[in-house]
C-alpha cells in the first residue's frame, strides 16, 4: 500500500475516493459487470465511513474504536453483512442522537452528529436488503456478489 492511498483515505472526501476507484478501475481489463457494481458499492461504504472519520468516530465491525479510515477498515466494511450492520448502526445512532453498537467511549458516543444513510440504504435495498426490520436475511447470492465486488476492490488497492 503506497502513501497516497493511505492519505487519499485519510484526508479526502468520499467522492474524491470514489473517483480515484472509478479511474484505476477504468484504465484495468474489468469485465463490464463488475464495473457497474464497484463503484456504486465503494460509494454506499464512503458514504458512512468518510462522516465517521471526519468525526473521529471510526470503528471496525467489532465495535472497536479506529484512529484512521485505511483501505483495510475500508475493505472490512466491504463485506456485505458488516455493511448492513452498519446501516442499521447509523439508523439507531440517528434516532438516538448518539452512536449506539460501539465500544466506544460514552464521551465519544455522544460527540456523534447525525449521517444520512440514504446512499447506504437505497443501495441496500436494491439488493433485497430489508431496510425495516434487520433480522430479515437477504439472498445468499446477494452476498456472494458482493464477494466479487470486494475482491475486485482489493485488487485495485
Amino acid at each position: 500500500m503506497n502513501q497516497a492511498t493511505l492519505e487519499l483515505f485519510s484526508t479526502k472526501s468520499a467522492d474524491d475516493i470514489a473517483t480515484a476507484l472509478d479511474i484505476t478501475l477504468q484504465g484495468r481489463n474489468e469485465s463490464p459487470f463488475w464495473l457497474d457494481k464497484v463503484i456504486p458499492f465503494s460509494q454506499a461504504t464512503l458514504s458512512i465511513l468518510v462522516p465517521l472519520r471526519d468525526q473521529n468516530l471510526l470503528f471496525d465491525p467489532q465495535g472497536k474504536f479506529k484512529d484512521s479510515l485505511t483501505p483495510e477498515l475500508f475493505l472490512e466494511w466491504m463485506d456485505f453483512v458488516s455493511l448492513k450492520m452498519l446501516a442499521f448502526t447509523i439508523q439507531k445512532s440517528n434516532e438516538n442522537a448518539a452512536l449506539m453498537r460501539t465500544s466506544l467511549t460514552k464521551e465519544q458516543c455522544e460527540a456523534y452528529k447525525t449521517i444520512d444513510v440514504t446512499l447506504l440504504a437505497t443501495y441496500l435495498a436494491k439488493y433485497n436488503v430489508n431496510m425495516q426490520n434487520e433480522d430479515l436475511d437477504f439472498p445468499i447470492a446477494n452476498y456472494n456478489v458482493h464477494q466479487g465486488v470486494k475482491n475486485v476492490v482489493k485488487s485495485l488497492l
